[in-house]
């Protein structure tokens, strides 16, 4: 990690605040809006060298998942990722750390603007919150909590820009061919949606009526 990323003041919660003393595993779907309004109400930003050493507080990472027809989009990072316990992983979610300079609105608002920095895409999209994710099995997983998003598109025109090495559009198939290189959070969403296909369908592209060509709808 560079000096500038170890520095960045990040936005975190404390564990006890978010959980308090029963702490949920995997997936969770349920009291999402509250998740939601506590982690607004009890946002914190610390140095995130210090954060990812630290499990008495979670950072809050927006994990968007991108759908078109039955293809999920997979990105694979790089062999020099910035998280390197995550190198060469294959990856479900856009998106990163809210860093307190560039937060300005709510945490939907940051993961729209994360969305565009890390990818290209042409087409309109129908937004969905599946829930959050929580995993205590591993170092990474115990410092991070994500708001996962799922991305349902009208276009297969999308295309990485960031510090992932390749994306491509993927069926569960083709998803479950790669399972076991996948990083942990993508390999909770894609097991959720396996068992959840008809999140995905109906397939674009009336999805949105009424919108303009290009328009990226808020979160």
């Amino acid at each position: 990690m560079s000096l500038q990323k170890h520095e960045e003041q990040i936005l975190v919660v404390s564990r006890k605040n978010l959980f308090g003393a029963s702490t949920p595993q995997g997936l969770i779907v349920s009291d999402v809006e509250n998740y939601r309004d506590l982690i607004e109400e009890k946002k914190e930003f610390h140095a995130r060298g210090l954060m990812e050493i630290n499990p008495s507080y979670k950072q809050i990472i927006p994990y968007l998942v991108f759908a078109y027809t039955d293809k999920l989009f997979v990105m694979q990072r790089k062999t020099k990722a910035s998280e390197q316990r995550l190198a060469n992983k294959y990856s479900l979610g856009i998106g990163g750390h809210i860093r307190q300079d560039d937060l300005s609105g709510s945490i939907s608002d940051w993961a729209q603007r994360e969305f565009e920095e890390e990818v290209a895409y042409s087409g309109d999209m129908k937004i969905e919150t599946i829930g959050l994710l929580n995993d205590e099995t591993n170092a990474v997983g115990q410092v991070h909590l994500g708001f996962v998003y799922l991305l349902k598109g009208n276009s297969d025109q999308i295309v990485i820009k960031d510090e992932h090495a390749s994306g491509q559009l993927m069926t569960l198939e083709q998803c479950e061919q790669i399972y076991d290189n996948m990083e942990t959070w993508s390999q909770l969403v894609l097991d959720y949606l396996k068992s959840n296909q008809s999140l995905l369908y109906p397939a674009c592209p009336e999805f949105i009526e009424g919108l303009s060509s290009k328009q990226v709808p808020k979160f």
